[in-house]
This record gives C-alpha cells, structure tokens and sequence, in this order.
C-alpha cells in the first residue's frame, strides 16, 4: 500500500472527541449536516464541487434531476442558508461554489483520532452502493 492511498485524519485535534461542542458551534454544524441530509441537496453539493473550474451555473446542474427549476433553486437556498455554497448572479444565470471553509469545518469534527482512510476502501464503499441503486 502506497502513502497515497492511506490518508491520515490528523485528528487528534478532532473537536468532537477533545472536548463537548458549544452551543453555537453545534447549531452551526447541525444546520449543515441538516441541509446534506436531503439526497438531492448533497447530489447538488457534489455537483457543483466536482464541476470544472469549482463553480457550476444552475443551468448547467437542473438537467442532472427529474425536478422542476423552482425545486432546483430552493434546495441550492437551502445549501447557501446552511453556509455550504455561495452565489453570483451574472446575466440571467446564478453561478454557485462550495464553500471550503464548511467542508474543513463538517470534515475536522468526524474525525476520530488515530484514524485512517484507505483509498481503496473508499472506493470499494461507491462502488457497492451504485450497484445497490
């Protein structure tokens, strides 16, 4: 196994096994872990984070779903409420990003110290769940 394919969490600075969460922080983190419960808002989180440049114009992620451009729009609301995207309008379209600063933050308190992902491992996990689907 290469030291690619193991990634170290680090987290021994983990805040969730260090120390109890304050009370904001954890109404900060359930919004955002509330928000990517929704199947379509964490495939629309997914889709803009994986799309080229960073960014993906609304226009180009609504075909991805069987929903109404409406529907589109207020679950990316949702996502930008929850502090995970961010947004611009130019012209007649809506640009939106991913935040980073959320996903350190959502990704830093699951670790669990001493703690290590294997890649393959990862890997093995998606391609059992889209046989499943």
């Amino acid at each position: 196994m290469s030291n690619q394919d193991v990634v170290e969490t680090g987290a021994c600075c983990s805040p969730l096994v260090r120390e109890p969460l304050t009370e904001d922080w954890a109404g900060d983190l359930a919004r955002m872990f509330k928000a990517l419960g929704d199947p379509v808002r964490l495939r629309l989180l997914s889709l803009v984070a994986s799309h080229a440049g960073g960014e993906a114009c609304v226009c180009d992620i609504s075909d991805s779903f069987d929903l109404s451009q409406p529907t589109i729009s207020h679950h990316l609301k949702v996502l930008r409420q929850a502090g995970l995207l961010d947004c611009e309008r130019r012209g007649t379209w809506v640009y939106y990003w991913v935040i980073p600063a959320a996903l350190r933050q959502l990704s830093a308190v699951l670790l669990v110290e001493g703690s290590t992902v294997n890649a393959a491992d990862v890997c093995s996990a998606e391609a059992s769940a889209e046989v499943t689907a």
